[in-house]
């Protein structure tokens, strides 16, 4: 069962991630007074909760967490079946490899949204209930900008703009394994060529592969 190794790629994502989220929930305070600088100014380690989809987006309450928990579920049940799929058409071993990463970042923030409810008491006020209700841990800050656009700028000259993702180990999992199938996706999904040249709609080549094989010459 090689198919397994893939499996084992996302399960060292997991592991990754919620070691990183169990470091900086127990060892670092929350917001500006735990910022650890790592890279000067730009790339910092902040301790932050996402309560929703990526960028903070959100579901209505008070039960849009549960909808959108489930839909992941449905979903790290399907790409698991996927990359076993794909194993089995025999795909290259670089696709399989990012699906797994995918696989692994999407169930690191699963397992985020159903247990740190109860596991670390994140659930927003007023949630029904902590399961299902956890927030997302994120602590990797890339300060790419903020400031105004200048003025000279059509459409957007003069706005202010914000650009410091905060994001998970999970997170960058996903988006590593979109980027390398965005990337190589010439290469990963290139049809292969028809391995036998007869041309299956000739009926003399046909009857001539059938007789040889009748004999045992094929």
């Amino acid at each position: 069962m090689k198919y397994w190794k893939y499996y084992l790629v996302a399960l060292l994502v997991i592991v990754i991630d919620q070691l990183s989220k169990w470091a900086v929930h127990r060892y670092m305070p929350m917001g500006m007074p735990g910022e650890i600088p790592v890279f000067g100014d730009w790339f910092k380690l902040h301790y932050t909760l996402n309560p929703g989809m990526a960028f903070g987006v959100e579901l209505p309450p008070p039960y849009g967490k549960i909808l959108l928990t489930s839909f992941r579920l449905l979903a790290v049940t399907g790409i698991a079946y996927y990359i076993y799929k794909l194993w089995q058409r025999r795909a290259p071993q670089g696709l399989l490899v990012c699906i797994a990463l995918i696989l692994g970042g999407a169930i690191g923030n699963v397992i985020d949204s159903i247990f740190y409810g109860i596991i670390y008491n994140n659930a927003p006020f007023g949630a029904p209930t902590p399961w299902f209700h956890g927030q997302v841990i994120d602590m990797l800050y890339v300060d790419i900008y903020e400031g105004f656009l200048p003025s000279s700028w059509p459409l957007v000259g003069g706005s202010h703009v914000s650009l410091w993702p905060i994001f998970n180990i999970a997170d960058a999992s996903i988006f590593v394994g979109v980027a390398i199938i965005l990337l190589f996706q010439g290469r990963f999904f290139t049809q292969e060529e028809p391995t036998h040249p007869l041309a299956a709609d000739d009926p003399a080549a046909a009857q001539a592969r059938h007789d040889a094989e009748a004999s045992g010459v094929a």
